[in-house]
Formats: C-alpha cells, structure tokens, sequence
C-alpha cells in the first residue's frame, strides 16, 4: 500500500448482498450516510486558506504600493530632484497631465518623460525656514 494520507483514500463500497457491519449501538443509516472525504467542506476550507495567504501576502502589499505611487505622482511639483523608472535623474521642469520635462544636468538637456515613469522623488523642493542659521 502507498503511503498515502488516509483523507485522499475512500473506503471500498461493500458487496451488493453483504450487509454493512455497524458498531452495537449505532445507526447504520447514519454510518453510511457519513461521507469519508469530508464533502463540501473539505474543498471550501483548503482554497479559502489559499486564498487569504494570497491575498495577505501579494494581493494587499500591491495595492498599498500603487496607492503611494499614485499619491507621490500627484504631490510631484516643480523644481522637485525624481528618479525615473530607468535610473535617470533630474530636476522637474514643466508638468503636465501626463507628461513630465526633466532637466537632467549640466549641459541643459531636457527630456520628456511619461510621469506614471518616475518611480522616486529624491529631494523636496521646499525653501529653508527663515529662522536657519547657516554655522560657519
């Protein structure tokens, strides 16, 4: 006999003229209405596990990284250092619906990137509150 666990086996169906044995005292009706594979039950329980432990832990964490995304493209403003998709860095020139125009260095290349691109925003733009004091 395999090694097989005894949930997977189902138990041979008796001779047609061989009547069933039942332990004293129970019900033989109710022993043989008894399913050995467990029934519905046995099939819902298994794939509802699998499908919490997929949805805990690939179904969920997506949806929280596509939430910030889309809440770092719509805070993306002027003058604003981002990281593109493809590893390019620069500084936010013009934005537009879906289009953004980055300077990206020195020699004044612009480049116009699809925004849902940039993947980063490296350093805010904002202005040095006015009470810093630079120490030399």
């Amino acid at each position: 006999m395999l090694p097989i666990p005894l949930f997977f086996q189902q138990q041979a169906a008796p001779a047609a003229g061989a009547p069933a044995a039942a332990a004293p005292g129970v019900d033989p009706n109710a022993a043989a209405a008894a399913d050995p594979t467990g029934g519905l039950l046995g099939l819902i329980i298994p794939f509802g596990g699998m499908f919490a432990i997929m949805y805990f832990l690939i179904i969920r964490p997506q949806n929280q990284r596509q939430k910030k995304h889309k809440e770092l493209l719509a805070a993306l403003k002027k003058g604003d250092t981002v990281i593109t998709s493809g590893g390019i860095i620069g500084k936010v020139v013009k934005l537009s619906d879906d289009e953004v125009t980055l300077d990206t260095g020195d020699g004044g290349a612009k480049l116009r990137i699809v925004r849902a691109m940039i993947m980063d925003v490296r350093g805010q733009s904002a202005p040095p509150a006015a009470n810093d004091v630079k120490e030399s």
